[in-house]
């Protein structure tokens, strides 16, 4: 057995001085605790000496807070001395919440504010209204609510005058019915009409009417009614009104002749904006006041102005075309005793001496007996034959007699709507032969109704135009539900419009897909069993 060796003083004191810097550590560290110093023996002593582990800067012997926050088993590397965790104190039930009551209560919530009231009203009518299809929807439905509500005036309108002219009750009736049927399928083909057949259809269309014009006036084809020679007999009841379809023909072509103008930015210069459409426009307005037929030139010289507003033309070019048109128009009424006397009749409440205010007198009586909901449909006493004319163009008076102010006001705003409408989509489509047509219309219903309603409420003089879609008259309603048509397809020409559309098309045949599909399987159930 050999003897050990002595240890050297300093490395005895070394070993001592690690041992007192790894207490003063593990002291340092809040949890943790050095482990217990082993017993250094004492300077010239002999015995064996533990092994001095390694120390690393800034490691020291203890783990890291991060190598003990990871999960799984781990184990210290070699060398190192992991210093006993101290024992937990259990921990209470609830500890680290916040007793009960002793943390402020968040105040409960009160109901979200919501916009009502005026404000409200007018945010939700301002959202719905700036909706890309709320000019289509408009259109359509004033156009058939306006339609539908005439059809249902002109049966209660025309009875009388029927049954006093030896013919059923609803033969007017049964006449607008059918004109309104075609007249719907002209909407739709027009609505669906490709934006250059529209155009295509301008100079012949144009030219068909001059035509018919023309042949008005020759003997034993034109047809006078109650003093205005304007009608062709085409056989046995059914007769037309070919001024009615001009007011189409100078839309189109007007609308044509201007966009070809603005491409090739020529309407800058006056003589391109008034030539060649002022002289048609005028030519057309002669051909009409050759079978006096005042009220029709009055919307064909709207038309003609609404067209060159939207064309850009200046105040004094509008003032220049207005002064003429005036000047014509008062030599026209000075040379017609007729005109004069309706010019008379403004604002008069007695029929007069000769009774030549007798239709604007009555049709003022009879709104007035209306009051404000009517005496009820069917029971108006103006149309056995107090009022000329009560299913033409006093029809208006009719409804506000049986309906009263309850009935008229709607139609009002149902007109309103449509020109509303009719203004939006011509200033927000791209295309300029668009806008104009649809400039067009609008102006033609517009100012038409204008006239009829002014007449029949004693403003304005009695001119003997129909209101538009509401009137009896087929040559009337014709072209004016094709117009109608061409408003609906420039709605549906907007390009916010044509996204509307297109993203609600998959859901519809989505749920067309769905009804056959529910169909099929209730026919297949109905079906005898073993039949296919």
């Amino acid at each position: 057995m050999t003897a050990e060796r002595p240890v050297p003083p300093a490395a005895v004191a070394a070993a001592g001085l690690a041992g007192r810097v790894l207490a003063a550590v593990a002291a340092a560290v809040p949890g943790l605790s050095a482990a217990p110093a082993r017993p250094v023996p004492a300077a010239g002593t002999a015995g064996p000496v533990p092994p001095v582990p390694p120390v690393r800067p800034g490691r020291g012997t203890v783990l890291r807070e991060t190598q003990r926050s990871r999960p799984g088993p781990r184990t210290a590397r070699p060398g190192t001395v992991r210093a006993p965790r101290p024992a937990a104190a259990p921990r209470a039930s609830g500890a680290g919440r916040p007793a009960p009551g002793s943390a402020p209560k968040r105040p409960p919530r009160g109901p979200r504010r919501a916009v009502d009231g005026v404000r409200g009203l007018y945010l939700r009518a301002k959202r719905a209204w700036d909706r890309p299809l709320t000019a289509y929807y408009l259109i359509l439905g004033g156009s058939l609510m306006i339609l539908g509500l005439g059809l249902v005036m002109v049966f209660s309108a025309s009875q009388i005058e029927a049954l006093g002219s030896g013919l059923p009750s609803a033969y007017y009736f049964r006449k607008q019915l059918l004109a309104a049927v075609l007249g719907g399928v002209l909407l739709v083909a027009a609505a669906r009409m490709p934006v250059a057949l529209q155009r295509g259809l301008a100079y012949p269309l144009l030219a068909v009417s001059v035509f018919l014009l023309c042949l008005v006036q020759v003997p034993g084809i034109g047809q006078e009614v109650k003093g205005n020679q304007n009608w062709i007999q085409l056989g046995g009841p059914f007769q037309f009104q070919p001024s009615e379809f001009a007011k189409l023909a100078l839309v189109l072509w007007g609308a044509d002749l201007l966009a070809r103008k603005g491409d090739r930015r020529l309407l800058n210069q006056w003589k391109h904006m008034l030539v060649p459409l002022v002289p048609v426009t005028f030519l057309l307005l002669g051909l009409i006041m050759l079978g006096r037929d005042m009220g029709t030139s009055l919307i064909l010289a709207a038309i003609l102005v609404g067209l060159l507003w939207l064309a850009g033309a200046p105040v004094r070019l509008f003032a220049g075309v207005l002064a003429v048109a005036g000047v014509l128009g008062a030599l026209l009424i000075a040379t017609s005793g007729n005109r004069m006397a309706r010019f008379a009749c403004l604002g008069a409440t007695d029929p007069g001496p000769n009774d030549q205010c007798w239709q604007a007198v009555h049709g003022i009586y009879a709104l007035a007996s209306g009051g404000w909901f009517g005496s009820g449909l069917g029971d108006s006493m103006e149309k056995w034959g107090q009022l000329p004319e009560p299913h033409t163009d006093f029809i208006f008076a009719v409804t506000g007699e049986e309906l009263g102010l309850a009935g008229t006001l709607p139609v009002l705003a149902l007109f309103a709507a449509l020109g509303y409408a009719g203004i939006r989509v011509a200033g927000r489509t791209e295309d300029p032969f668009v806008r104009y047509a649809a400039g067009g219309v609008t102006t033609w219903i517009t100012a038409q109704a204008v006239v009829n309603i002014g007449a029949v409420l004693g403003l304005l003089p009695i001119a003997g135009v129909p209101l538009p879609l509401f009137s009896y008259g087929g040559s009337a309603l014709l072209p004016t539900m094709f117009a109608v048509g061409l408003l609906i397809s420039a709605a549906r020409s907007e390009p916010a419009a044509k996204a509307a559309l297109a993203m609600r098309q998959p859901a519809v045949r989505k749920k067309l897909a769905g009804v056959r599909r529910k169909t099929m399987g209730r026919s297949a159930v109905r079906r005898p069993s073993g039949e296919r």
